[in-house]
């Protein structure tokens, strides 16, 4: 039985052997029919090349945009951690199916030497790897690179460039199976998780194409505080020029398509997920929103009190038109209208009383508010208070 179905194995490898990546929340896991399991498949493996927007976006044009994984699965995403994916050209190769009785450390099935490469007797590179062009590389340090994007809704019908962002980057793949994404502080997803998609842009070896394939994904682990998301800008080529490498959040690279590129280079030219187009390796940590400007403590300790062109109340609303006697010691009432300017915290026995030789009222209040009127602080007939 393993017989036979290595030989299935080996004649779906040789007709159509490219390379995606295998895992849980992935669409078209199990092939075209979303009733049926295959486990011996390659549909998600194709490249994109000269596809309308509406063809490629998803692999729309091979069905699988319309193949989502169950309810309920999503491709975990661990905030500030990492995650691990397959790479592989056929399902069947990784540890989905059979148990992984056919999966091997490479993603073709098979063993290779560590130094695997397409170097030909003579010291000439061959135009790809010998045994496995699916790679579109000669070794492992000219792989292109990939990456993975998110987009924080939970609806593939509402996933633009504009908010799908690339939030990790992992270079010089695909080459072994396993690969690990390191993710930075990703914001939790919205109920319903988020949608993510794995890309890829092989350097030079082989047709110019692309890769792009979906994953319904979930963030874990994720701050309340962590920032969102800014809008991904597209991306420029700026190999030996970083000055011209668009910062922050960037979009997937979409070249070599019919319509919806967003990128151009000269031609031999390759975008990839690395430094040739202002991606570093590994977890993109700039890619958030800035922060609004936040005032300093001292600032906003500070109060501005506007001026009025005249006072709210006159004099007489709050005291006797009486003039001040120009010598007393004796008693006086607190203004009637006490209760309209401070709290109803009751006068003490001691009421008040009046300082003849600066014309002032003084006002004790129960308990320990001493209320004094400060020298020099008197405009238009009101006087202003500190507390003691």
């Amino acid at each position: 039985m393993l017989r036979s179905t290595l030989l299935v194995l080996a004649l779906t490898a040789s007709v159509s052997a490219h390379t995606a990546a295998w895992a849980s929340g992935m669409y078209c896991r199990g092939g075209g029919d979303p009733n049926v399991d295959v486990p011996n498949n390659n549909l998600a493996v194709g490249p994109l090349w000269n596809h309308t927007k509406e063809d490629w976006w998803f692999q729309h044009h091979r069905g699988c945009d319309a193949v989502p994984p169950k309810a309920g699965e999503f491709l975990e995403v661990p905030a500030n951690s990492e995650f691990t994916v397959e790479l592989a050209h056929n399902r069947a190769f990784t540890t989905l199916s059979y148990d992984g009785k056919v999966a091997t450390d490479w993603p073709d099935g098979k063993q290779h030497p560590e130094d695997w490469n397409g170097w030909g007797t003579d010291g000439k590179p061959a135009v790809c790897l010998k045994e496995d062009g699916a790679l579109h590389t000669w070794n492992q340090s000219w792989a292109g690179g990939t990456a993975f994007a998110i987009s924080y809704q939970s609806e593939l019908k509402d996933v633009t460039m504009g908010n799908l962002v690339v939030f990790s980057t992992l270079y010089h793949t695909p080459w072994k199976r396993l690969a690990t994404y390191k993710v930075p502080d990703l914001p939790a997803c919205p109920e319903g998780g988020c949608v993510c998609a794995w890309l890829w842009v092989p350097n030079a070896c082989g047709q110019a194409n692309m890769y792009m394939q979906g994953f319904k994904c979930n963030v874990t682990n994720a701050s309340p505080t962590a920032a969102p998301l800014a809008k991904a800008q597209a991306p420029v080529y700026c190999e030996d020029e970083p000055d011209k490498c668009v910062q922050g959040a960037k979009q997937m690279l979409a070249w070599q398509q019919f319509t919806g590129n967003n990128i151009e280079t000269k031609p031999g030219v390759t975008p990839n997920y690395n430094q040739k187009c202002g991606w570093k390796e590994g977890a993109q940590t700039d890619i958030f929103e800035k922060a609004a400007n936040v005032p300093s403590s001292s600032a906003s300790m500070s109060l501005s009190i506007p001026t009025a062109s005249a006072p709210a109340y006159s004099y007489s609303d709050f005291f006797s038109a009486a003039p001040v006697p120009t010598s007393t010691t004796s008693l006086v009432a607190p203004p009637a209208v006490y209760s309209d300017f401070f709290s109803a915290v009751p006068y003490s026995q001691r009421a008040g009383y009046t300082d003849a030789r600066r014309g002032r009222r003084v006002y004790f209040i129960e308990p320990s508010y001493f209320h004094d009127i400060v020298d020099g602080a008197c405009r238009s007939g009101f006087c202003r208070c500190n507390v003691v």
